[in-house]
């Protein structure tokens, strides 16, 4: 069975539709771009996904005993999370919470993990610092080992190079590979950045208030739909 699977999905709100149609699966392993204008759903099914936002129709399972709470979710960044006021070890460590349940307080294998997840990330050196003092490369990195205290099976993320100079941008999604290469852990990235979703993604999802494709990446430079933004290296 799938990872995830997402069957003849309908996604909006306030009695209006953004996407319809969605009918995709991510199996182990997978990485997984979504690609689309503004407006053409990509967050909105991300938040489905995570059970954020209810679909107006259609189903969504998950499969290989994927849990809610195994779901680790980078979502875009605002103004105020840039500046908050804690260290880098918090924030990260705040990705084990899920897994506390109803205890007041972190176990020593949590906090290891934390540990772990800073050493992954290159980040084990800033342990101490406060994280509105980071750049943005850096943050996104703090971020991304907060995720991983969530999960070692799946990643969402939402855009994470947005506002990111060209070198904090390949380095992390260079990180990113290295996290679903080295270590298996499946990705689903939105992204407009076409030309690095080919580089990086096994398969694309392209949306555009309905599916215009979905398949291995090869396919999709192949594809009419895929030709039209590769070609010319156009974000979406």
């Amino acid at each position: 069975m799938a990872l995830l699977t997402v069957q003849n999905v309908t996604l909006g709100y306030e009695n209006t539709t953004v996407v319809e149609g969605l009918d995709f699966e991510v199996n182990s392993g997978d990485y997984l771009c979504i690609v689309g204008e503004n407006g053409s759903g990509k967050t909105t099914l991300m938040k489905t996904i995570l059970r954020l936002r209810p679909a107006i129709s259609g189903k969504i399972f998950t499969g290989e005993g994927l849990k809610r709470n195994e779901i680790g979710y980078l979502p875009q960044q605002t103004e105020v999370q840039r500046d908050f006021p804690a260290s880098v070890y918090e924030i990260v460590l705040s990705g084990c919470l899920n897994k506390c349940g109803l205890r007041p307080f972190y176990s020593k294998k949590e906090k290891a993990l934390a540990r772990e997840n800073m050493e992954r990330m290159g980040i084990a050196h800033l342990s101490g610092r406060c994280y509105r003092e980071l750049s943005g490369g850096q943050q996104q990195r703090v971020l991304l080992a907060r995720a991983l205290c969530a999960t070692s099976k799946i990643l969402l993320l939402d855009e994470p190079v947005a506002g990111l100079d060209p070198k904090a941008t390949s380095e992390l999604y260079e990180q990113i590979n290295k996290l679903n290469k080295e270590y298996g852990i499946t990705v689903i990235m939105i992204s407009h950045d076409v030309s690095a979703a080919v580089k990086y993604a096994s398969h694309i999802l392209h949306v555009s208030h309905k599916p215009l494709f979905f398949g291995k990446t090869e396919d999709y430079v192949k594809s009419h739909i895929g030709q039209a933004f590769t070609q010319g290296g156009q974000g979406v």
